[in-house]
């Protein structure tokens, strides 16, 4: 059922716009300045990783993005670009989503899932905090909670113990 709702291996990609590009680069120029002006002319600047050089012929770029990530392809030869967007599946995007982590990001936009996570984190210290208070405010229910907690923390150890 899953393998058939989610797919097997990695999501595939399809073209999403094919062109040329007659841009020429000095041959100083590395691959970062490369990768970064060509995202650039596309409108897709922000987080990347480029494989390949200039003087190899061919240079891929992988831009990172949490719902669509794009391979652009440049060919040196024919001076052709290729971009290709992955197609979405529930289970890429999950594990993008897990991976990304940091403040380390060039553009501020790229940060915003650290952001949302360190909310989310301040959020539920303030709930247990405010839980564990209101617990020990109601005196007749210390008992019971302290039982929970004890039995919560066996609990814990015993599955600690399983692994």
């Amino acid at each position: 059922f899953f393998k058939k709702l989610y797919g097997t291996g990695p999501a595939p990609y399809e073209v999403e716009k094919e062109q040329t590009c007659v841009r020429k680069f000095s041959s100083d120029a590395t691959t970062a300045a490369i990768a970064e002006q060509l995202l650039k002319d596309l409108g897709l600047e922000g987080t990347y990783t480029v494989r390949g050089s200039i003087a190899g012929g061919r240079l891929t770029i992988l831009r990172q993005d949490p719902v669509s990530p794009r391979r652009i392809t440049y060919t040196a030869a024919d001076e052709r670009l290729l971009v290709e967007k992955e197609v979405f599946r529930v289970p890429a995007f999950l594990e993008r989503m897990h991976r990304r982590r940091g403040y380390q990001h060039k553009y501020l936009i790229e940060d915003a899932w650290a952001s949302s996570v360190d909310a989310f984190i301040v959020a539920m210290i303030f709930w247990a905090g405010s839980g564990l208070w209101m617990w020990w405010e109601l005196g007749e229910t210390r008992r019971w909670g302290a039982i929970s907690a004890a039995c919560g923390v066996a609990l814990f150890a015993l599955f600690l113990l399983k692994l």
